[in-house]
């Protein structure tokens, strides 16, 4: 990856998650220490601080099947333009996160510059409920959906325009937890999915290998949305929706090793760390060492 200067966004977003504390996460990966591991590899660092959101208990929820959905928006539209506008500075957007509904805003904001944008999912979960098939209303798990095109209006419209992206440019990887609505849109629209059974069949080098082909081909830009919870809670514990058996600290960073190495990510996010749930602040540490992979760190 060539040194773009990087910007570093904060989204204490805590309304699209149904478990308190994501808010305190882009402070949580302040307090690792990426600002000052990214500069040792090189790269020119700015931080242009957190954008506002409103806390759960200042709002009303509003419909229980897409909770906070006019909070929600609002603020991912404010993201969008952010994100846009540090495109437009030709700087490489790094956002901290927050729940995952944030990446409706990421996206959105990214999507504006790409016009076959790539993406890379890496979670435990598919994110691609609506409002119609999420078994609890929380939107971050539905913002792959929306970023998709599917989903309601107001968020699907989120930049003035949609879809984002299309299903063929998109990988989802580290499914293990997936909804009855989630797999029926997964085969309608094709998307590829490598679950945990794929990374333990036929290994993490050869998912990597597969996924860096797909999201490359034919597209003008890649997006990285990075939940921590696609890890192992063991490797990550302070996460808002753990799900056992996930990938090893040592896959998820040769997976970041290899998109470092085909160097083709543009923009990338990194969510869902709760300091409050967490030890010692290990999930943060966490999501700052993949990091350092995605943006170049070698052994040798």
């Amino acid at each position: 990856m060539d040194k773009k200067p990087i910007t570093i966004i904060g989204m204490p977003m805590d309304l699209g998650q149904g478990r308190r504390g994501v808010d305190m996460g882009p402070s949580a990966i302040r307090y690792a220490s990426a600002q000052n591991l990214l500069r040792q590899l090189g790269y020119e660092v700015e931080d242009i601080g957190d954008l506002s959101v409103p806390s759960p208990e200042s709002v009303n929820i509003g419909d229980p099947q897409l909770k906070y959905l006019s909070e929600i928006r609002q603020v991912c539209e404010k993201l969008a333009d952010t994100v846009s506008g540090v495109v437009e500075r030709d700087r490489f957007p790094l956002v901290f996160g927050g729940d995952h509904s944030m990446a409706i805003g990421t996206v959105a904001g990214v999507a504006k510059h790409y016009q076959k944008l790539g993406l890379i999912w890496f979670d435990a979960h598919a994110d691609l409920n609506s409002g119609e098939t999420s078994p609890s209303g929380n939107i971050h798990g539905m913002s792959l959906a929306v970023s998709l095109g599917v989903g309601h209006h107001e968020l699907v419209n989120i930049g003035g325009f949609a879809p984002k992206v299309h299903p063929e440019h998109v990988v989802i990887i580290g499914a293990r937890s997936l909804d009855p609505g989630e797999r029926e849109l997964i085969q309608h629209l094709g998307i590829k999915v490598f679950t945990m059974h794929d990374i333990d069949r036929i290994g993490m080098a050869r998912v990597m290998d597969e996924a860096i082909s797909i999201v490359s081909r034919e597209t003008d830009g890649v997006h990285l949305s990075l939940d921590l919870d696609g890890l192992d809670p063991k490797d990550a514990p302070g996460v808002g929706t753990p799900v056992p058996g996930g990938m090893t600290f040592r896959e998820s960073h040769l997976a970041m090793e290899m998109l470092a190495e085909a160097q083709v990510i543009t923009s990338a996010e990194f969510v869902e760390v709760n300091p409050i749930i967490d030890r010692e602040n290990q999930t943060a540490k966490v999501a700052v060492d993949l990091m350092g992979s995605v943006f170049g760190k070698k052994v040798l």
